[in-house]
């Protein structure tokens, strides 16, 4: 009986003490989850500029980009000597497209040479034979018509230019010259960190970077330095009063 009365009142004591270290276990993590933030919450997104995009770096080597996974593996543009990717999922090679570029861009060089050769080259003497004249005259028109497809060549080479631009930067990703990355354009979910993608007011955007030096630059559109990295710029292309694309650019890096 002794034994059974020690008993109960040692179970009393230590169920005295559970019931106490289980509050103060309650308390201390009412307290904790309180003050610490909920591992699930979603981590906020990834912004586009000094550091790069996706793990692709401004000025990195394009062996480097392709290895890392977030590009696509084919280009989808080599004109003038800049290869251009997209995304991972993002639009594959037009091989029409591609064919489009290369053709136009070989008949440019073809005739601006030909029509520089012919501008270095002085002018033949007429003579003055009715026969020697008209041979002169000849030659003058044909000459006049090589001006004339050389121009017209530089202006559809122009046009494929502006095309491929446009697709690139509403598309998203990376254009690589002789010196590495030149340009890296944002999928249109993207943002910098002041918030700025595509689909921005005007008003948003030069309430984010008129304090910053942004202007219109000769080609359209909105530039502005990119912080801490003196040979880049931000490029905005504005659609009426919304920003229609972001990317940022070496303006001085050659494609080949």
């Amino acid at each position: 009986m002794h034994r059974t009365r020690t008993f109960g009142r040692i179970s009393g004591r230590r169920a005295g003490a559970v019931l106490t270290a289980a509050a103060v276990l309650i308390g201390g993590a009412a307290c904790s989850s309180g003050s610490t933030p909920d591992a699930g919450a979603p981590a906020a997104p990834e912004a586009f500029g000094p550091a790069g995009y996706r793990g692709l770096t401004l000025g990195m080597a394009k062996e480097a980009a392709l290895a890392g996974g977030e590009l696509a593996t084919a280009p989808t543009s080599t004109l003038d000597g800049c290869t251009d990717f997209s995304y991972t999922g993002g639009p594959a090679p037009d091989p029409a497209r591609l064919k489009a570029e290369a053709d136009v861009e070989a008949k440019a060089k073809d005739l601006n040479k030909k029509a520089d050769e012919l501008e270095a080259d002085p002018k033949p003497d007429p003579g003055s034979s009715a026969e020697e004249s008209a041979k002169s005259a000849e030659k003058s028109a044909k000459d006049a018509q090589l001006f004339a497809d050389a121009a017209q060549a530089s202006a559809d080479l122009a046009g494929k230019r502006e095309e491929r631009d446009k697709a690139f930067v509403a598309a998203g990703g990376a254009s690589f010259g002789k010196d590495g990355l030149r340009e890296l354009a944002a999928p249109s979910d993207a943002k910098t960190a002041e918030r700025i993608g595509a689909g921005s007011s005007l008003a948003d955007l030069k309430a984010a970077y008129d304090a910053k030096g942004m202007k219109v630059g000769d080609n359209g559109r909105f530039q502005v330095p990119v912080d801490g990295k003196p040979d880049w710029v931000y490029e905005f292309t504005v659609n009426g009063d919304k920003v229609g694309s972001v990317s940022m650019i070496a303006p001085k890096s050659k494609c080949a």
